[in-house]
C-alpha cells in the first residue's frame, strides 16, 4: 500500500530516474507510507486526505535527493560530512516533527489539554448569585467570594 505513486515521485524530482533508482524510489514511497499510517492513521488509498499524499511525496523526494544524510559537502578536496542534527533519521525516509504532528492532527489525534465537566450520579446543580460561593451542609448560607457583584474580577 503507498499513498503516491512513483510516477508522482518522478514528477517532482528534477532529474529522470535509472532503474536502481526506481527501485528505490518505490521501496521509499512504501516505507514513508507505512510511516504516514503510524503517525496519523491507516487510512484506506482511495480516501486518504490529500495533505498525507504531499507528505509522503515530500519525504520521499528529501531521501532520493540525498540518499545518504549528508550534511556538508564540498567539491574541493571531496569533504563529505554528517552530524547527528537529523539523528537517527540520517539517510533514511522520516518525517520532521512537524510533519508528524500534521499527520496526526489529519488522523484527529491531537494532542493538548482538554477539560471534561465531571459531576456526581444523580447530582442536581442548584442556581447560584453571581459572586457567591455554595455551601453544602444545612443551613449553611452562600458567602461572598468577589469583592463586587457588578465586577467580580
Amino acid at each position: 500500500m503507498a499513498y503516491a505513486t512513483l510516477d508522482d515521485l518522478k514528477g517532482r524530482l528534477d532529474w529522470t530516474l535509472d532503474a536502481d533508482e526506481e527501485r528505490i524510489a518505490t521501496n521509499a514511497l512504501e516505507d514513508a507510507s507505512d510511516l504516514a499510517a503510524h503517525y496519523g492513521r491507516d487510512w484506506p488509498e482511495d480516501t486518504a486526505p490529500r495533505m498525507v499524499r504531499t507528505l509522503v511525496l515530500k519525504a520521499c523526494k528529501r531521501y532520493m535527493a540525498n540518499p545518504d544524510g549528508f550534511t556538508q559537502s564540498r567539491a574541493g578536496d571531496e569533504t563529505l560530512g554528517w552530524n547527528d542534527a537529523a539523528g537517527e533519521n540520517a539517510g533514511t525516509v522520516y518525517f520532521t516533527g512537524e510533519e508528524q504532528k500534521l499527520l496526526a492532527s489529519l488522523a484527529g489525534r491531537n494532542s493538548g489539554l482538554y477539560v471534561a465537566d465531571v459531576t456526581a450520579w444523580r447530582s442536581q446543580r442548584r442556581p447560584v448569585s453571581v459572586g457567591l460561593v455554595p455551601v453544602d451542609f444545612p443551613g449553611g448560607k452562600e458567602f461572598p467570594f468577589y469583592a463586587d457583584e457588578t465586577e467580580p474580577w
